[in-house]
């Protein structure tokens, strides 16, 4: 089987010829050496600057954003590192494109969050959020906002589709965008966002624009043959929910349900990216039509959260795509790795319905060597029919 064909079986609840592999984000420099790809020297912060002045003019950036060629130099080392890692499924992009570039160093996106990209010790450049953009909600409606139409969004999933075919299909380019909560939220910062959903009104019009937006483009990736379009949109963090499950029922998962939906028809499937406890609100997720869920953390604070307890009630309803810890991954035994991957291979691929992942993505405090136990196991156990795997 190819890639595609693999993961596409699991999904669908069937057997492929081996477990298909997935990362929602892969930023270590270190592994990247470990499989020869190269990684460039790094580079040095700029200044630090706290104006915030353009440097970058937005027309120019949306030129290079919508620019094929240069999407497909961005994915080319990354696509690569999938392949010789044995990973099947790996994101591109639809949106979260820059709109313009401060001379502080840091970019704003077309979201309205904030980001900027600091360097782990060994040259790894991490893009991380700084904060909202907007400072108050006339702001928001200042805002130019995204348009599903753009060319870059083909442009960008054309790229990743040219780049899977490039490398025989032995990965599956998927579509990736920002969706409802994570890119509202973060467009604001929570204490801003979250005096506005006591505003009744101006959430619900903040809310229904991401999942026009989001409902819009979903439509176009999957007529333009998307088979998997990736949904970035955390919900949740260790201890619990950013809001109620009331509000997300009000104005999350009605948006949410109508995606699926639209995607289905299309014959596509929706593969959510949330962190964090999701329990309160997991039944609603599986109700919205939701294909694919990762990662499934295993480090929240509720002990009920937990993938293995999850696989037994709604494991004939939803694929699961994780949840190996990071934190292990960093610091933990080899012999606890290779155990509790042996455990999610054991327990939840047999009759498919399972991807195998990390519990959040490979940052660059992964080692190699516990990354390359995690693989390994994979590759020993994880062949159809899954056979008898020791404790």
């Amino acid at each position: 089987m190819d890639a595609p064909e693999r993961v596409l079986a699991a999904i669908n609840h069937e057997e492929p010829d081996r477990v298909p592999a997935f990362e929602s984000a892969f930023t270590n420099n270190a592994i990247m050496k470990h499989y020869g790809i190269s990684v460039g020297k790094g580079r040095t912060p700029p200044p630090s600057d706290d104006s915030d002045e353009i440097s970058v003019p937005p027309d120019v950036v949306k030129k290079i954003a919508k620019d094929k060629s240069v999407i497909k130099s961005q994915l080319k080392n990354l696509y690569k590192l999938y392949q010789k890692a044995g990973i099947d499924l790996v994101p591109s992009i639809a949106s979260l494109f820059p709109r313009m570039f401060l001379k502080s160093g840091k970019m704003i996106d077309e979201y309205g969050r904030i980001m900027k990209t600091e360097y782990y010790k060994d040259g790894t450049p991490i893009l991380g959020y700084v904060g909202g953009y907007f400072k108050s909600f006339e702001d928001y409606e200042s805002w130019e906002p995204p348009d599903p139409h753009w060319e870059a969004r083909i442009s960008g999933f054309l790229a990743g589709r040219e780049m899977q075919e490039k490398l025989n299909n032995e990965i599956f380019s998927i579509p990736s965008t920002g969706c409802l909560m994570e890119v509202s939220w973060e467009s604001f910062g929570l204490e801003l966002f979250s005096r506005l959903l006591a505003r009744k009104k101006q959430a619900k019009k903040i809310f229904d624009d991401r999942g026009k937006f989001t409902l819009e483009l979903v439509k176009i990736l999957a007529e333009k043959d998307a088979k998997i379009v990736l949904l970035w949109d955390d919900y949740g963090y260790k201890n619990g929910l950013f809001m109620s499950p009331k509000n997300y029922r009000t104005y999350v998962f009605p948006w949410l349900k109508q995606i699926c939906d639209a995607a289905h028809k299309r014959d596509c499937k929706i593969l959510l990216h949330s962190d964090g406890d999701l329990m309160k609100i997991f039944e609603d997720i599986v109700k919205c039509g939701v294909d694919i869920l990762n990662p499934i953390e295993s480090t929240t604070a509720n002990p009920e959260y937990d993938i293995f307890k999850l696989h037994k009630t709604y494991g004939e309803k939803i694929t699961f795509a994780g949840n190996l810890s990071p934190i292990m991954l960093t610091m933990g035994e080899i012999s606890e790795i290779e155990a509790y991957a042996k455990k999610l291979i054991r327990e939840l691929a047999p009759g498919g319905g399972y991807i195998f992942s990390s519990g959040h993505s490979i940052n660059p405090a992964v080692t190699v060597d516990r990354f390359l136990a995690m693989q390994n196991i994979k590759k020993k156990y994880g062949n159809y029919p899954i056979g008898f795997i020791p404790d």
